[in-house]
């Protein structure tokens, strides 16, 4: 226990991997691969740097002397400024010519860049094993016929398999997109004080194409293929808002999800995870809530609404630089991600212990089957002679007079009695047997199960087959 307060997304939902990625110590040292890749370029282009200053930033890389660097921003109040003083301390022979040039933006908006595509590696992996799981689930039930719903009311039938494909097509497009932000992204490099580079072609005695080439030799040391061509101090905020605007589609797909597993349970048709020892309410005993599903219902509509933080960043920014973009990345950028590292920890526990009841979706299949057989069964009749007009008009007054039996008296559906009843439809008890198939009502959908599943096979097929959650969801 602590007495301040420490954010839930760390303590209670995300991973410990995501948790690093936005940890001050992981920021410091990615600042210090920064200096380290700046001096190679710089000596590599020519500059009066040495081998001896670069083998002491790197036997130091990675050992932070905290102390000294939070010591000395208390009093510069200056936090890049503290650690490059830091670092000088500990390299004394390196000391003149770290940071050569730059500004805090270098190591500030590079850092920001490197995490997020870190970032962007643990959320595509967990994506790739989700939709992984949800296709074993989708091959194992594409034969199932199962009610569908529009308007959340009873509709024509699909199977239990071909619903799990819309969940795991929306990741797909989710899959998709991170992967063309990932091969798009790009570091800022070495721009200046107003994206000029003017520091840089003083120091290269106006040397232009060394001064373009100080960015591709950054970017190389530290595997990007890319630099930002053109920016002010900072890259835009637009990358920000893009990648944030990728995690709120993420957080999307993954509400739908939940929203549907959560009016599934309340049929009593497919249900969450439930631990043996797990309790549902504190004063209804018997109740099994769908709880996982309900948080990461939660934390979705963060996700969805703390994209807005970086779309108004981006579009507030003053010409070349502000700084009231600062505190507010500093908060929304990790949270984000800290949140969506939850949500995938939890969509892939739900989706991995999904506990289906066949009896249960059948038995609510039969009891609105016989309203979709009428479209058959006067298909049937005309084929045998009848008036289609005719018949269409009696199954229609037979249908509400089964629909008030159901709603007015709680009775059973009769429909099919009464249209077996009925001569004019000329319908065999074998005839009727064999229409109540449920699986003549579900069209296509075992099909396109199949097809779609070997289409996110070929999607998913060059990542890693191992890919394992090593992330246990929270109580």
């Amino acid at each position: 226990m602590t007495n301040v307060y420490e954010s839930v997304l760390g303590s209670r939902y995300a991973g410990k991997d995501m948790q690093y990625i936005f940890s001050y110590e992981n920021k410091i040292k990615t600042w210090r691969k920064l200096w380290i890749a700046l001096a190679k370029a710089q000596k590599q282009l020519g500059l009066d740097i040495t081998d001896e200053q670069i083998q002491e930033l790197e036997k130091f890389k990675d050992d932070i002397n905290f102390d000294v660097a939070n010591a000395r921003e208390k009093e510069v109040r200056h936090d890049v400024m503290a650690h490059i003083y830091a670092y000088g301390v500990q390299c004394p022979k390196a000391k003149p010519i770290i940071h050569l040039g730059a500004t805090s933006c270098y190591v500030g908006d590079n850092t920001d860049i490197i995490l997020s595509r870190q970032a962007l590696f643990i959320v595509q992996k967990k994506l790739v094993n989700i939709i992984r799981i949800l296709s074993d689930f989708a091959q194992k039930y594409k034969d199932v016929p199962t009610l569908a719903y529009t308007h959340l009311q009873t509709a024509q039938p699909t199977t239990v398999g071909k619903r799990a494909c819309l969940w795991i097509n929306d990741l797909v497009m989710d899959l998709k997109d991170l992967g063309y932000r990932l091969s798009n992204i790009s570091l800022l490099g070495s721009k200046g004080t107003t994206g000029t580079q003017a520091s840089f072609k003083e120091l290269f005695n106006n040397d232009e194409e060394k001064v373009f080439s100080l960015d591709m030799y950054i970017a190389e040391y530290l595997g990007f293929d890319n630099i930002i061509p053109v920016s002010g101090q900072t890259y835009s905020r637009k990358i920000d808002s893009q990648i944030l605007d990728l995690l709120s589609q993420i957080a999307q797909s993954a509400y739908k999800f939940s929203n549907d597993i959560r009016f599934l349970q309340h049929l009593k048709e497919i249900e969450e995870p439930f631990a043996s020892k797990q309790v549902g309410s504190s004063a209804m005993a018997y109740k099994r809530n769908p709880m996982r599903s309900e948080r990461m219902a939660a934390l979705c509509r963060y996700v969805i609404v703390d994209a807005l933080n970086t779309d108004f960043t981006a579009a507030s920014q003053f010409l070349e630089r502000t700084l009231d973009d600062s505190a507010n990345k500093r908060i929304s950028i990790p949270e984000a991600f800290l949140a969506i590292d939850g949500i995938l920890n939890l969509y892939s526990n739900i989706a991995d212990g999904l506990i289906v009841y066949e009896n249960v979706i059948n038995k609510h299949l039969e009891e609105e089957l016989p309203f979709m057989m009428t479209e058959n069964i006067l298909m049937n009749a005309v084929k045998k002679g009848g008036d289609r007009q005719q018949l269409h008009e009696k199954i229609r007054v037979y249908s509400m007079q089964a629909s008030e039996n159901i709603k007015a008296y709680g009775k059973e559906n009769n429909l099919l009695d009464m249209i077996l009843q009925d001569p004019s439809f000329n319908l065999t008890k074998e005839e009727l047997e064999y229409l109540k198939n449920p699986n003549l009502y579900s069209g296509m959908a075992a099909r396109q199960t199949e097809i779609f599943l070997d289409k996110v096979r070929n999607i998913i097929g060059g990542f890693d087959p191992h890919i394992a959650f090593d992330d246990e969801v929270s109580v």
